[in-house]
């Protein structure tokens, strides 16, 4: 029996909404738990006895009390929004008098490539592929665990991202140094992948209804996840076992591992190394046109924040300071009472 069936109706009702939307099982568990927060915030009221006023005051008390980022406060909007047009039927107005969560406008961290170099070198096998792959391909983290088998070409040394941020495709380059890594690494995915099949195991999870129009698909090795789990788990939703792709936090935890081994004080993540990615190639002179194709930014204004941290800091504006401190003879040295401070 499907646990989710053992949730009340109306939650069931929102999880089937979902569903035949086909969004993410990500978006699934973040829409529902919105929802029984909203509920429980509201004294265990049905939604269908509140609506723009009720949804207005919870955002406001996320921002105020909670304290949250904005777009967490955007995500339960997000979620309230859903519910009232796809589940209820009664989509809300404009809500007024809403306190917004402060957005904050900061500079992505970037890695140097020194940097770059001694955190690989504290990374292995998969954890070192996918972080190549984020690194040199500009991969977010979940497009890189998600890669299945087919998305890789490696006679035009190109990576297909499908279904995206946004449900994007786009192609990007696959460095030619990975090449060889990650047909040797396919070798022991296939054999796992065969060791199912002896089982009885092998299917994969295919997206959007595929598995039942292509029938064999989910057994086909060029279906598999290039990446996956160790061990075969259950689909929450099918409630079959099979193997899914590796776990990210599996990932992120091994990159901070790596970050905290190269003595690096930044606050980088994964994150960081497709930061790098792109601000590495417009130092290299790249087209911003080309960089936002392989990044899949539907808006240019996204990528230009790279332009920001490239060489020197403050937009690489050269203080003239330096230009002062030197035709006065004083470069390097520490003045304590020369013309050079106040009086």
């Amino acid at each position: 029996m499907d646990r989710n069936r053992r949730s009340s109706p109306f939650i069931q009702s929102v999880r089937d909404a979902i569903r035949v939307r086909h969004y993410s099982i990500r978006t699934e568990k973040t829409y529902v738990d919105w929802i029984k927060r909203f509920i429980l915030f509201h004294g265990m009221k049905h939604p269908r006895e509140m609506g723009v006023d009720e949804v207005g005051v919870f955002l406001t008390h996320l921002a105020v009390n909670r304290n949250v980022s904005a777009s967490t406060q955007n995500q339960a909007l997000s979620a309230l929004v859903f519910l009232y047009k796809a589940v209820l039927n009664t989509p809300l107005g404009d809500i007024q008098g809403v306190v917004r969560a402060k957005k904050p406008q900061r500079l992505p961290v970037v890695l140097t490539q020194e940097e770059i170099q001694r955190v690989l070198g504290g990374l292995s096998h998969v954890y070192w592929l996918i972080a190549c792959l984020q690194y040199g391909s500009g991969l977010r983290l979940m497009e890189s665990v998600r890669l299945r088998v087919m998305d890789l070409d490696f006679t035009r040394c190109a990576i297909y991202v499908r279904n995206g941020k946004g449900t994007k495709d786009r192609i990007v380059t696959l460095a030619e140094e990975l090449i060889v890594p990650l047909q040797r690494h396919l070798q022991t995915v296939k054999s796992i992948h065969e060791r199912d099949l002896n089982q009885g195991f092998g299917r994969v999870y295919l997206p959007y209804a595929l598995a039942r129009k292509y029938r064999h698909a989910p057994l086909q090795w060029e279906w598999q996840y290039v990446f996956p789990s160790q061990k075969r788990s259950i689909d929450p939703r099918a409630n079959t076992e099979r193997r899914h792709h590796i776990d990210e936090s599996c990932v992120q935890r091994a990159v901070k591992i790596a970050l905290r081994k190269a003595n690096i004080r930044k606050p980088a993540s994964c994150h960081t190394l497709r930061h790098s990615f792109a601000t590495h190639l417009l130092e290299r002179g790249m087209d911003i046109r080309t960089v936002q194709e392989q990044l899949g930014h539907t808006d240019v204004r996204t990528t230009q924040i790279y332009t920001h941290v490239i060489g020197r800091g403050g937009n690489a504006v050269l203080s003239p300071l330096g230009k002062i401190l030197s035709d006065s003879g004083a470069s390097g040295q520490h003045h304590t009472g020369d013309s050079l401070e106040p009086k």
